[in-house]
């Protein structure tokens, strides 16, 4: 009898196991990352549909061929060896943080993936008045075919008659990746009174760089931030801290061609939300204004204002996002444990001790990316596998997982991160220069 694999892997000779050695996988060959800079044309690296921009190369014979030749004149080598290779661990997917496929060296603030894949992303720009430095970041798109155009000046952008200074925050593309909902943190100031304004607002760009005009003249929208997308492209929900107690917010409509259309949910207040894809709903995390009862998790049908509670949470410390498929959603209880709880069947959940941070999803969900801090500042990106979810009981203690983090980038810092939508791609912006890189995986 042979025995386990193990029992048998020990009856190969030496001569065996060096001839084992010797195959070894093949790697192709790197492409250099493209370069993008204000006056150079965009190139497209492994994704042009027209033009024979591929390089080929003719790959010198096999090293392991002579070995192979042995092993087929061996049949009891050749066993042993088919064996040894059915017996190895399934390999993980292959990735490649060595090179970027492509490299925007400008100075980011803020990027975000269209659902076709095609990047918005501003950069700096700075520049005097006589008194003042002012900064306006310019915004552009490059798109998934290569195409790189700018879709809004800063310097040109004004805002009434005032001192008018921003910087942009994140960017909401809508449903149908045409409309892009720009959160900006602005800055006004009265030159003859000397009075200041900070304000979240948001500016409506179309893909071509037209500016929509939600609220007549002016094309901002003060006072509205974390904008969710209803499926018409034309109607956003966002929300509103101008009348609620700090960390709490209400909850505003918005049409792009009619402007504010009221309060959705009046009356209510809610720490956070995350848009349910392909829907008009969206989870959120309810909280009484002055903070005497628990946080619910609620179901929103933002377009019909109705709302059906998933759970009661022990606590919550932000970072809500609901899953792509959105079957799932993922929280902060506290800075170090995120609970997982399954949409479909609420009393099913997790909870890992990971560390507060800027979570999203992997395509397939079955992993959570992580970088290790909230704010704008850099930190390592790591993955942690997503659990299985268990019931508990009602108010039964929940363990708490403490998962084995996965580097990425061979631990090297990033201040911003992204997935593509079809989850081929890893985009990050770096410390330092601030260039926005992508590699694939």
């Amino acid at each position: 009898m042979i025995g386990s694999p193990k029992n048998l892997l020990r009856l190969l000779s030496a001569k065996a196991k060096l001839s084992l050695l010797r195959i070894q996988p093949h790697h192709p060959t790197q492409q250099p990352p493209v370069i993008l800079r204000p006056s150079d044309k965009v190139r497209c690296v492994d994704s042009c549909e027209t033009g024979d921009s591929r390089r080929t190369s003719t790959a010198p014979s096999s090293p392991n061929a002579t070995t192979t030749n042995k092993l087929s004149r061996t049949p009891f080598l050749y066993f042993l060896t088919l064996l040894y290779f059915l017996y190895l661990p399934t390999p993980s997917p292959a990735q490649n943080f060595d090179k970027p496929v492509t490299n925007i060296d400008e100075d980011i603030t803020a990027f975000a993936y269209a659902p076709n894949g095609s990047v918005v992303f501003s950069v700096r720009r700075m520049f005097k008045t006589k008194k003042y430095d002012l900064q306006r970041d310019d915004i552009w798109l490059f798109e998934s075919g290569g195409k790189r155009k700018r879709l809004l000046e800063g310097q040109k952008f004004t805002h009434e008659d005032k001192l008018f200074t921003y910087q942009v925050e994140s960017f909401t593309w809508s449903p149908n990746a045409h409309i892009i909902a720009v959160q900006l943190f602005t800055t006004t100031m009265d030159p003859d009174a000397g009075a200041r304004e900070d304000a979240h607002a948001l500016l409506l760009l179309d893909d071509s760089g037209r500016e929509l005009h939600p609220s007549g003249k002016d094309p901002l929208v003060m006072q509205a931030q974390n904008p969710l997308w209803l499926r018409d492209n034309q109607t956003l929900v966002y929300l509103n801290n101008e009348d609620t107690p700090q960390g709490l917010y209400s909850m505003q409509y918005l049409n792009i061609s009619s402007g504010p259309a009221g309060k959705a949910f009046e009356g209510r207040t809610f720490e956070g939300a995350s848009r349910i894809s392909g829907s008009n709903a969206a989870i959120a995390v309810e909280r009484n204004r002055n903070f005497d009862g628990p946080a619910r998790l609620q179901r929103l049908d933002l377009l019909a204002q109705d709302d059906k509670e998933v759970a009661t949470l022990d606590a919550y410390a932000g970072g809500i996002l609901v899953s792509p498929s959105g079957t799932r959603v993922a929280y902060f209880l506290d800075k170090e444990v995120l609970e997982i709880r399954d949409l479909t069947a609420p009393v099913r959940i997790a909870r890992m001790r990971i560390g507060l941070g800027v979570l999203q999803w992997s395509h397939d969900e079955t992993q959570i990316y992580l970088k290790r801090t909230i704010e704008k500042k850099s930190a390592d990106l790591v993955t942690f596998r997503v659990p299985e979810l268990r019931a508990y009981p009602p108010h039964s203690e929940v363990p708490v997982l403490e998962p084995e983090p996965r580097m990425l980038l061979h631990g090297l810092t990033v201040r911003e991160y992204s997935l593509s939508p079809d989850g081929r791609f890893l985009a990050v912006v770096l410390p330092g220069k601030r260039n926005l890189q992508i590699f694939g995986f």
